[in-house]
């Protein structure tokens, strides 16, 4: 065997031996392995799913009709369900909203609330409250409501938006793991 050749084969035992060590030093120095599991959560604080969801029949809706225009929940509901949309019966909300719309979410749905928000191309109020139960995302449509978002103009407005964050004074909830097809 030639000088060059055991040279080489010492060099790259080095390497290997030197990114075994780093690797192993990464690890046991990681200091994020509890933010996953909600360690740092303080108690009572809620826990918020900010997964995006895969599909739109993942999101359940209760849209609202904001303004003096009759039917105009019953249409947006319409729509959601031909994006395949879960949708609860519409209704009239208490109070005239002067916007495009307002979006209402607690913890459980926060990646649904965003999805949700694409649809409005961001122009939307996002309205969290910590104490609301269910996953089930309130939609008060406004008087400047025109139309919901085209496929594309989804895809480049959650792409705009973002990743959902965590909403304050709540933790994140420690995701689950979806089966993968084969």
């Amino acid at each position: 065997m030639s000088f060059a050749r055991v040279r080489a084969l010492v060099v790259v035992g080095v390497l290997a031996v030197a990114a075994i060590v780093f690797v192993v030093v990464a690890l046991v120095r990681d200091k994020q392995s509890d933010i996953a599991s909600g360690a740092d959560c303080p108690d009572g604080a809620p826990l918020a799913d900010v997964q995006l969801p895969d599909d739109p029949a993942e999101v359940t809706l209760k849209v609202l009709n904001g303004t003096a225009q009759q039917g105009l929940a019953d249409s947006v509901s319409t729509e959601f369900k031909n994006r395949r949309f879960g949708v609860q019966d519409p209704g009239v909300s208490k109070t005239k909203f002067k916007g495009v719309a307002e979006i209402r979410f607690g913890p459980d749905a926060v990646g649904k609330a965003q999805l949700v928000q694409a649809y409005f191309l961001a122009q939307s109020d996002m309205v969290y409250n910590a104490k609301r139960k269910g996953a089930v995302v309130e939609i008060v449509i406004g008087s400047k409501f025109q139309s919901l978002a085209t496929t594309t103009e989804v895809n480049q407005s959650l792409v705009e938006i973002g990743e959902p964050t965590v909403p304050p004074g709540a933790c994140l909830k420690p995701a689950t793991e979806k089966p993968q097809d084969d």
